[in-house]
């Protein structure tokens, strides 16, 4: 055990160590919280303050009179350059995407519309709310704002398959260039009944403006993905530098 490292931190260590080994495969039913204080050689309370905090983060999903099981791997995202779309990159780990429609409404642009977005206070702008899902559970709630001007009238279709080859097929617009902005927030009462998770779980956030060739701004979104079922992969390329 590392020096300053809590016990019940440090059995978290090892307990997620095995999860990633695979010596605790997915699915699998771990030691009971007896076979673990015996294992460890530490009190009960230890134990369950580790399980409680790799239960949140989404390792471990307890089953009320079944025990403690080793949860779904995480729904992996690239953030880094990528031109996959989203269900080729759930696809890629086994799972099946799906893209659910919560509405399609034309608002007037506010303050934030006109900044994110360069257009004119009032202008009509598209918004678009829909959930992301991976095998049934939703990972990601979004709402994404496009000007009515740049693609009128963005449909259903467009929406549950691929908003940005929509934008490409349909408008002749291509997202040359993206900027996120990533946090960590806590799913309010609207966030979590979208992504059906207790109201306070820790959630990834992250705000884009996506911009065309010219740099013109095409599309701001808010996105909010459950931290215990989602991961990031950012990749970066360093040139080598010429003498």
């Amino acid at each position: 055990m590392e020096k300053n490292q809590s016990l019940h931190a440090y059995i978290k260590d090892e307990l997620l160590t095995r999860i990633k080994s695979n010596k605790y495969k997915k699915g699998e039913k771990i030691p009971t919280e007896l076979e673990l204080c015996k294992d460890f050689n530490v009190s009960r309370t230890t134990v369950r303050a580790a399980l409680n905090q790799l239960t949140l983060e989404g390792y471990l999903v307890r089953q009320q009179g079944k025990g403690t099981f080793v949860a779904e791997q995480k729904v992996s995202q690239t953030l880094s350059q990528t031109v996959k779309r989203y269900s080729d990159q759930v696809a890629v780990q086994g799972k099946k995407a799906e893209i659910t429609l919560i509405s399609i409404t034309v608002v007037p642009a506010n303050e934030i519309l006109k900044q994110s977005l360069d257009v004119a206070i009032n202008d009509p702008i598209q918004r678009v709310e829909r959930i992301r899902k991976a095998n049934d559970e939703p990972t990601q709630y979004e709402i994404a704002f496009i000007p009515w001007n740049i693609a009128p009238g963005i449909t259903q279709q467009h929406a549950e398959t691929s908003l940005y080859a929509a934008l490409k097929d349909e408008f002749n617009i291509h997202i040359a260039k993206t900027t996120e902005h990533v946090e960590i927030t806590l799913a309010d009462e609207r966030t979590c009944s979208h992504l059906k998770c207790e109201q306070g779980m820790p959630c990834f956030y992250i705000e884009t403006i996506a911009e065309d060739e010219d740099g013109k701004k095409i599309e701001y979104s808010r996105s909010y993905f459950r931290g215990d079922k989602t991961n990031f992969v950012i990749e970066r390329n360093y040139p080598m530098e010429e003498n």
